[in-house]
């Protein structure tokens, strides 16, 4: 009996390799959001390729992921098996909440997916097309309200954009922030808020089951399987990209640093990480290292002089 467990035992570590980390993953956002996603998406692809023998993924809400970040940053310290996932959104809550941490402070390791924002109105809604929402936007600028997630993130950005290039003063766009997806669909559905603002993937089974209707989508040419015109192809000179990074522990050593990329590499190069992004339509925008940090750091003088630009930073 004993030789049996023994062996069972030998069996279940062989089974991984030799180095395989346990990872505890943060999504600084609240459950149902794209960083929750991306966290457990991570969960899923690491356990199922045998990359990683155990991950957690924990949730610290608020202010545009600054709140998780400020404790990442204080708690994580020299520990490589904590990640933490971010992105765009968070570049600018950073700048609009004057937040004390930012990501100077973590270890970027990748850029991970892209996503094109996608524009929302409950099915029973009187705005057919973009067409319509523009019409109620250079009418009353404050009667229409757009809910998605927090203050300064990418979908604030895009409602701005959207204003600016249609000629309304983008200070005055009624903009309703919610810390997680589930929280912003609620109110979508609900008709609390005009249009909803977001990644497609956060909309997608609701569009598909018809209780939304989209009108348009931030990318440059049309997406296939999404049936909806691009802002440009709808007369609203506006494209963005929202993206989604993981980043690693202030203080880890090189060698760390190293292995950690290692996992996250074969992660991504992975059929169940290839899979999970075809299901949430997803792009797959994996830059790493130091093509990574100089792309970080032009990512946030660009956002810096956009926010200025929409009046939600001095």
């Amino acid at each position: 009996m004993k030789h049996f467990v023994l062996a069972s035992i030998l069996g279940a570590v062989l089974a991984l390799p030799a180095h395989a980390a346990d990872y505890k993953i943060m999504a600084p956002a609240a459950p149902g959001g794209g960083w929750d996603q991306t966290a457990r998406s991570m969960q899923t692809a690491l356990q199922d390729e045998k990359i990683s023998g155990s991950v957690q993924v924990t949730n610290v809400p608020g202010a545009g992921g600054t709140i998780g970040l400020a404790q990442f940053v204080n708690q994580a310290s020299g520990d490589p098996s904590q990640l933490i996932v971010g992105g765009y959104v968070m570049v600018g809550a950073i700048l609009t909440n004057a937040s004390p941490v930012s990501l100077d402070q973590v270890t970027p390791i990748a850029r991970l997916t892209g996503e094109y924002e996608a524009i929302v109105v409950p099915a029973a809604s009187d705005i057919k097309d973009m067409a319509g929402l523009v019409e109620k936007l250079k009418a009353d600028p404050g009667a229409v309200s757009w809910g998605g997630g927090s203050a300064g993130g990418t979908d604030h950005i895009t409602a701005g954009l959207i204003a600016k290039a249609v000629g309304v003063d983008p200070t005055k766009v009624n903009y309703i922030a919610f810390s997680g997806g589930g929280e912003a669909l609620a109110a979508i559905l609900g008709g609390q808020v005009t249009v909803g603002i977001s990644g497609y993937g956060e909309f997608a089974s609701q569009i598909q089951a018809g209780a939304l209707r989209i009108i348009g989508i931030s990318s440059d040419e049309k997406i296939e399987g999404i049936d909806a015109p691009t802002f440009k192809e709808a007369g609203v000179d506006v494209s963005i990209q929202n993206w989604r990074m993981v980043a690693a522990a202030p203080g880890i050593t090189d060698e760390q640093k190293t292995a950690i990329n290692a996992d996250i590499e074969k992660m991504v190069m992975s059929e169940s990480w290839k899979k999970i992004l075809a299901d949430k339509g997803w792009a797959n925008t994996y830059l790493a290292g130091d093509e990574f940090k100089a792309q970080l750091a032009k990512d946030i003088e660009a956002t810096s002089a956009i926010l200025k630009d929409i009046g939600l930073v001095k």
